[in-house]
């Protein structure tokens, strides 16, 4: 995802002023885009490690410097000339469970009003918070590039306050929050350009329920191609975060705004992968009643396979309705032939039909998020 954030970074910062300049050899002549980056997590230092490695590249290829001067988290912020060397350190301390200097929320708020118009928010946190935060900075002319899902899949008002109508496709980039590194939204807003109506979009837009998938239908126990998952990483650290389809359900949610529908997160139809009475448990009890479920999905998938089809968890846009859920479909088809945890997302336009466009990719881990990111950094600017 970080590699896709990158990537639209550079379409954004070839708007921005070039008026600054800076001391250093390897930043002379390029033009300087100020950035704020939010959220210092497993994405967040990874966008790090990979800007400063591709300093040179977007000199020479695009003359462009991206200058981190505002890097903030929950537990506090920096703010100024920040060279490469306090950005790898204040990364490597976030990975060591350090914090952050303390700051308050309008420290933050006002060090990134600080950075004028033109200026790059980047948020890659997992926060909700940061919602208004980046609807003051589009209202002050700075550019918004976001891989967080919660600001654009809260409530309608907030969606439209930050993509805008008519949309702001050179302000506010969100390609991230859909599929880790496809250009889902890319697609999307392309088939929207060019007035194919969209009458149908599907897909399964979690990594880590593709990979609990692929191991139903390769004949293994629900609960160890979970408990594997979780080992690996894919997982949240409550398994329910991802199998409860929330996580899918906002995706649902944010492509069909990008239809045009208004709805709320509340008007998605979601199917969990566990019973209600599995909801209050501990994460240490869920684990351990996991097994309970291993017969009745095993049946399911058996079935599946006989009828030459496979069990996947789909989100699917169709007829004003949003649902999300197991779903049985061909092996033959797209969603069918997927496997691992790659993610796919199919389009039924008005030329696509009956066979749909299809973007397919790798969905889970951190190379996958990264891409994704640094993308849309680059189509940013």
């Amino acid at each position: 995802m970080h590699r896709l954030l990158c990537a639209l970074l550079l379409t954004t910062a070839a708007a921005v002023d070039t008026d600054k300049t800076c001391a250093s050899d390897d930043c002379m002549a390029a033009k300087q885009v100020p950035v704020a980056l939010l959220g210092v997590g497993g994405v967040g230092r990874a966008l790090v490690e990979a800007l400063v490695g591709a300093r040179t590249h977007h000199k020479d290829v695009y003359g462009l410097r991206f200058d981190v001067k505002v890097l903030a988290d929950s537990s506090g912020y920096l703010a100024g000339d920040l060279d490469d060397a306090q950005l790898q350190s204040a990364a490597a301390a976030k990975a060591d469970g350090k914090k952050l200097p303390g700051a308050t929320k309008g420290d933050v708020d006002k060090a990134v009003a600080s950075l004028g118009e033109g200026a790059l928010v980047v948020d890659v946190t997992a926060s909700g918070s940061t919602t208004p935060l980046l609807i003051e900075a589009l209202k002050r002319g700075q550019k918004v590039v976001s891989a967080n899902k919660k600001p654009f899949s809260s409530d309608q008002a907030a969606y439209d306050a930050l993509v805008g109508h008519p949309i702001r496709h050179n302000n506010v980039r969100h390609e991230s929050t859909v599929g880790a590194g496809l250009p889902a939204i890319a697609a999307l807003n392309r088939l929207s350009m060019a007035d194919d109506k969209v009458r149908k979009i599907a897909g399964t837009f979690s990594g880590t329920l593709g990979f609990v998938m692929s191991g139903l239908e390769a004949g293994r126990p629900f609960s160890e191609v979970v408990l594997e998952a979780k080992a690996k990483g894919y997982t949240e650290p409550d398994p329910r975060d991802d199998l409860g389809g929330v996580d899918v359900a906002r995706k649902a949610l944010i492509l069909a705004r990008g239809l045009g529908w208004r709805l709320e997160l509340s008007d998605v139809n979601v199917e969990p992968l566990y019973p209600p009475e599995m909801a209050s448990l501990t994460v240490d009890d869920f684990m351990a009643k996991l097994p309970s479920l291993d017969e009745d999905f095993a049946k399911r998938a058996k079935e599946a396979k006989a009828r030459g089809e496979a069990l996947r968890y789909a989100a699917t846009v169709e007829d004003g309705r949003l649902t999300v859920g197991l779903v049985s479909v061909s092996t033959s088809s797209p969603l069918g032939s997927l496997s691992g945890t790659d993610n796919l997302v199919e389009y039924y336009t008005t030329w696509y039909d009956p066979s749909p466009l299809v973007v397919r990719g790798a969905g889970a881990g951190g190379r996958a998020a990264l891409q994704g990111h640094w993308r849309t950094w680059l189509a940013s600017v």
